[in-house]
């Protein structure tokens, strides 16, 4: 049995890869096209040279920030804070990715003192959409960077954060929607024309239950079909929620995942399952959304406490059945679980300092420590392999932009500088 689920989901890699390769190279959002963190890219390098990877260059210039990238149209999108003393402001930018020159910045809003924006732009049918750490969202231009609207969470829908760290959310745009999280007791999702910022629906929670905060989370939105219903499934102050696509409707909550200082990683969902899990002495657990008419519900199929896994940031991976990522708060211990009963199949020491940032590639994973260190380790659930490891040549506070890979590239950000790594060879 287990033989034959790696057969069909290297079946599943091997036909998302073929897609793939018929058009051009994209990550135009977080997390890539379809916020899995799953490159479907092959014929990558089975292990880095000594040393690491080919340096092809370095971008500086982007000021200070978190954000990782996206690429679409030719062009690599971020967004950074810019400028000394009191002129400093943040800022989506965009460059060409041939010659790697500035094509435009766009201002957003304030900056954050504390290392800068944290959202990755969102590219789609012509115009970027970002979120600043203010609740500035702004709707660009791809062409010449002209705002063509903006909203702010605060002010346009009494939005808030669950706790200090700010607006760190990378926005979803689905079919005609723009998708976010203001945190707000009336509109803790709120659904937005994309082309004019028009608001379709906004989402009333109600009572979410006594675990956590109220208000928005750090994550990021993940768009499911469950039970024949688009969803909007996330991590907010209180816990997991999903809510109907179409009319904003809160279907499901639960709450027990929730802690009070920071949800953070985005939920993995297959089917009508879906895996969360948060840190601060929380855990992690397994939902079963079930429905029955109209109504909705989350049974809980197993929670574990943070003893047995809780991922702080960097996210987690499921290829096949198995769920990888980083164990532990302000670490990154590697960690393989089984998807379906949580059952830990390895656990290792963690290669470096601090929490990991994690992306699937080619049969591999990508961690990258908060320390700089970025590994490449077997997608193996028989196995813990080590297969190769490296320094980055910049390494300016921690590396928390997660790390992406694109037409055979890897993407590596520091505040100002970018890295861009041949990982394909040749």
């Amino acid at each position: 049995m287990r033989r034959s689920r790696w057969v069909l989901a290297a079946g599943v890699i091997w036909l998302m890869s073929a897609a793939y390769a018929g058009s051009a190279a994209e990550w135009p959002e977080f997390h890539g096209p379809n916020r899995d963190n799953l490159c479907p890219e092959t014929g990558l390098l089975d292990r880095w040279p000594e040393g690491g990877p080919k340096l092809l260059w370095k971008l500086e210039g982007l000021g200070r920030g978190y954000s990782t990238v996206s690429i679409a149209g030719g062009r690599i999108y971020t967004m950074g804070d810019r400028g000394e003393g009191g002129s400093e402001r943040q800022y989506v930018i965009a460059y060409d990715l041939e010659s790697r020159n500035e094509l435009w910045a766009a201002e957003v809003g304030p900056p954050h003192a504390d290392g800068g924006p944290r959202c990755t732009p969102t590219v789609k049918d012509g115009k970027v959409y970002a979120i600043g750490t203010s609740g500035d969202l702004v709707c660009v231009d791809a062409g010449d960077g002209r705002v063509l609207w903006r909203k702010n969470f605060e002010r346009d829908f009494g939005g808030f954060m669950m706790s200090i760290w700010r607006f760190s959310e990378s926005p979803l745009v689905d079919g005609e929607k723009l998708v976010c999280t203001p945190g707000g007791p009336k509109a803790l999702l709120v659904a937005l024309h994309k082309d004019t910022g028009e608001t379709i629906w906004q989402c009333d929670p109600g009572d979410l239950g006594p675990a956590g905060k109220d208000g928005a989370g750090y994550t990021s939105i993940v768009p499911a079909d469950i039970h024949g219903l688009r969803q909007y499934v996330t991590l907010v102050g209180r816990g997991a929620v999903g809510v109907d696509a179409r009319t904003g409707k809160l279907l499901w909550n639960y709450n027990r995942i929730a802690n009070g200082v920071a949800n953070i990683t985005s939920p993995v969902i297959r089917d009508h399952h879906v895996f969360v899990t948060t840190s601060y002495r929380t855990g992690c657990a397994l939902l079963d959304v079930q429905r029955d008419g109209d109504r909705w519900s989350a049974r809980e199929v197993y929670f574990f406490d943070h003893r047995h896994f809780a991922n702080h940031h960097g996210g987690v991976v499921l290829v096949g059945d198995a769920i990888y990522g980083g164990d532990g708060q302000n670490q990154g211990t590697p960690t393989c679980l089984d998807f379906l009963t949580g059952r830990i199949h390895w656990k290792e020491k963690a290669l470096a300092r601090g929490s990991a940032a994690v992306l699937y590639a080619d049969g591999k994973l990508i961690f990258r420590y908060e320390s700089g260190l970025t590994a490449l380790i077997a997608a193996d659930p028989q196995a813990f392999r080590v297969i190769s490891t490296f320094t980055p040549e910049v390494v300016d506070g921690p590396a928390w932009p997660h790390p992406v890979i694109c037409d055979g590239k890897l993407y590596l950000r520091a505040h100002n500088v970018l890295m861009c790594y041949d990982v394909k060879g040749g």
